[in-house]
């Protein structure tokens, strides 16, 4: 085991899948002699040459169409999108091309294809570079999504992405990229599957169902209220959305009786919302109280940072709900 930063975990399976299989290559923006925007891919370029990690003019239509054509001829594209902000450039191939091929042509190919973005504020990039909008992506039918929140899942579930035959997308959260605490992550190769989520603190007061870098604010609120008021939270990372492991939050659910539910996305239209609807349709018996979202207002990010730092849901907003519904 060693310690290792979110961007290095991204770095080292994009390096591993690459020497482990030919087919697999990177195209997209920055990825060249740049490494990334963030140096996550630094030394790639350099190692494997421009036929397998292809800078591009920044055109995320022209990135996804290429990467479409080239995952159902046999290869296994990594579409670095960048800023997910701008995946609505690329919305067409997303919505009625990538995720429907497969159906739509009765399983006769595959679309091993992996989209990567940054999203998430807080690094004072404005309304069109810092958005969460995993939600939105949610309601397109064959489209698997995949927020990790630590260096350790980060690896694990991106080298399981890019050796699926179906479509990925996979968040990488900008905080978690740039500042992100560090993991410790072993040297020998591991898989996580997708569909599985992590129990990271367990608790018997309120169940928290956090994504990306809302559950390291998670569990640092869970340690001021146990602290503070004895109070103990059960934090919960589904890891992928879509699929998402519902079972373990209903299990949760039914120990503590209670539930929030804390994302950086907008409240309407979220994966907040979804997973509300799932427990009060299956397991509403369970609760001993509403259940509660702390997300993001319904309103683009702000640049000020003031505005900004108000508008993230940060620790005070969901220990400031927990103690509302205890």
């Amino acid at each position: 085991m060693r310690e290792i930063s979110f961007r290095e975990a991204i770095g080292e399976a994009l390096d591993e899948e690459m020497a482990r299989d030919s087919t697999v290559f990177i195209i997209g923006e920055d990825v060249g002699p740049m490494g990334g925007l963030m140096g996550e891919i630094g030394g790639l370029y350099q190692k494997y040459g421009t036929d397998r990690v292809r800078d591009t003019p920044l055109s995320e239509a022209a990135i996804l169409g290429a990467s479409i054509g080239a995952a159902i001829t046999g290869m296994r594209p990594i579409a670095r999108m960048r800023f997910a902000d701008f995946l609505g450039v690329a919305w067409d191939e997303i919505m009625n091309q990538m995720t429907k091929m497969r159906y739509m042509f009765g399983g006769k190919i595959k679309m091993p294809l992996t989209m990567d973005a940054l999203s998430g504020a807080g690094r004072r990039t404005a309304a069109q570079h810092s958005q969460s909008i995993e939600g939105m992506m949610m309601c397109i039918p064959g489209l698997k999504i995949v927020l990790p929140s630590n260096a350790y899942d980060a690896k694990g579930l991106l080298k399981t992405a890019i050796r699926d035959d179906n479509p990925v997308m996979f968040f990488e959260h900008k905080f978690l990229m740039w500042a992100g605490p560090k993991s410790q992550v072993p040297e020998e190769e591991y898989l996580i599957p997708f569909g599985q989520a992590d129990i990271k603190r367990e608790g018997s007061d309120v169940t928290v169902v956090a994504t990306a870098a809302m559950v390291t604010r998670a569990l640092n609120a869970a340690e001021k209220l146990q602290k503070e008021k004895n109070v103990s939270l059960e934090v919960i990372d589904p890891r992928t959305i879509v699929p998402f492991d519902k079972e373990t939050v209903l299990n949760s659910v039914k120990k503590t009786g209670r539930l929030v539910l804390y994302t950086e996305e907008c409240q309407t239209g979220s994966f907040a919302g979804y997973v509300a609807a799932i427990v009060a349709d299956e397991g509403f018996d369970y609760l001993d109280a509403p259940i509660k979202r702390v997300n993001a207002p319904d309103t683009p990010v702000p640049y000020g940072i003031v505005l900004e730092d108000f508008w993230i849901p940060d620790e005070e907003k969901l220990i400031k709900t927990v103690n509302e519904i205890l």
